[in-house]
């Protein structure tokens, strides 16, 4: 089965995945033009996207994906016949402190994408249609210290970042069910690369390191992530969308299980090198922290069904896209500093002012 999208909606496509998914795909497909709907809340940077400022064919629309008429105009409008759907709030700290508005833009804000995505196929407006949603393995809890999660493996979220991002899972789900909407699932591991928010750990450490500022890890530093590629997670969520029947699920993982206090050492260890310190000398900024409520002790996912039926498989060893991504930071203080210091937040109204590009 191949599907060729021609005109895409990207829901978050300002943020860390979104923006690298958007970069691939418009360079892989010349035919093809993306619409970029993003409401920018502080982990949605335009600056991501400057490279693609002036291509005809990309659009970016500043929007909520909770408002009906909004996503129904552009459906219409652009023609569209695949949604690829990235927009969530995404960090587990955040969802445990405010919880609220993880409901309110992961599952209510899926559903009436979901549903204006339904009009719009069942008008016939497009003569193909496909809704890809996002996910995470987080959906599927915690492992013990063996076995994989597969795309059969029961929902078991324990924060409510997870949680929220499998109701919309569900959602996705009974839409195919019930109307028999061609919609596709991906849930991938732990992303890094490019673009990635300082909030998050890889990020974190690099920028804290270079600062000399403490590297705090959580409880005993032990619990274990599968780590992947942004962009093999790119060329996969592309590969999904044209190849993947409707209504399948696909696991997407990097096959590079770490425990975070040993990326944290090789993090420590290769800017030792790169920034000229001491053999070790990183090292004594780790603190650890109280460790985090709910935190599921290991994820580890199989992508083989993935590979299987649609011949993907990752590109990057972690050794590799860690140095890669590394450098990339190293090289981009500027965004660093702009993203750290709020300042990237004016450039929408510097670039953009009346939402549409």
């Amino acid at each position: 089965m191949k599907f060729t999208p021609t005109s895409l909606l990207v829901t978050g496509g300002a943020g860390f995945i979104g923006s690298n998914f958007i970069h691939s795909f418009i360079a892989n497909n010349p035919e093809s033009s993306v619409t970029n709907l993003d409401c920018l809340t502080y982990a949605g940077n335009l600056k991501n996207l400057t490279a693609l400022e002036g291509n005809p064919r990309y659009c970016f629309v500043k929007g909520d994906i909770g408002d009906a008429p909004l996503v129904a105009q552009l459906l219409a409008d652009k023609k569209i016949d695949a949604v690829v759907h990235f927009a969530a709030e995404s960090h587990v700290d955040r969802s445990i402190t405010g919880p609220e508005i993880f409901v309110r833009t992961n599952v209510l804000g899926t559903q009436v994408l979901l549903e204006e995505s339904r009009k719009h196929w069942q008008s016939g407006a497009v003569a193909d249609f496909r809704y890809l949603q996002i996910s995470t393995d987080e959906v599927y809890g915690s492992l013990g210290d063996t076995g994989y999660f597969t795309e059969e493996t029961p929902l078991a979220a324990n924060s409510p970042y997870s949680a929220s991002k499998a109701g919309a899972d569900l959602l996705v789900r009974a839409y195919h069910e019930t109307f028999g909407m061609p919609t596709l699932n991906t849930r991938c591991s732990n992303n890094y690369g490019p673009y990635h928010f300082p909030e998050k750990l890889i990020p974190l450490l690099i920028h804290n390191i270079i600062n000399k500022k403490p590297l705090p890890v959580y409880g005993d530093g032990l619990n274990v992530r599968d780590w992947l590629h942004v962009r093999d997670h790119a060329m996969a969520i592309e590969t999904v969308l044209k190849k993947a029947a409707p209504g399948s699920v696909y696991n997407i993982g990097g096959n590079n299980e770490w425990k975070n206090i040993d990326i944290v050492n090789l993090v420590c260890d290769l800017l030792d090198q790169r920034l000229g310190r001491a053999d070790g000398e990183n090292r004594t900024l780790i603190t650890f922290v109280k460790d985090r409520l709910g935190h599921d002790r290991r994820y580890a996912i199989d992508a083989s069904r993935l590979q299987a039926d649609l011949g993907w498989s990752p590109a990057y060893t972690f050794e590799q896209g860690i140095a890669e991504t590394i450098d990339w930071y190293l090289a981009n203080q500027e965004w660093v500093s702009e993203v750290t210091s709020g300042s990237y937040r004016e450039y929408y109204n510097q670039q953009y002012g009346g939402g549409v590009a």
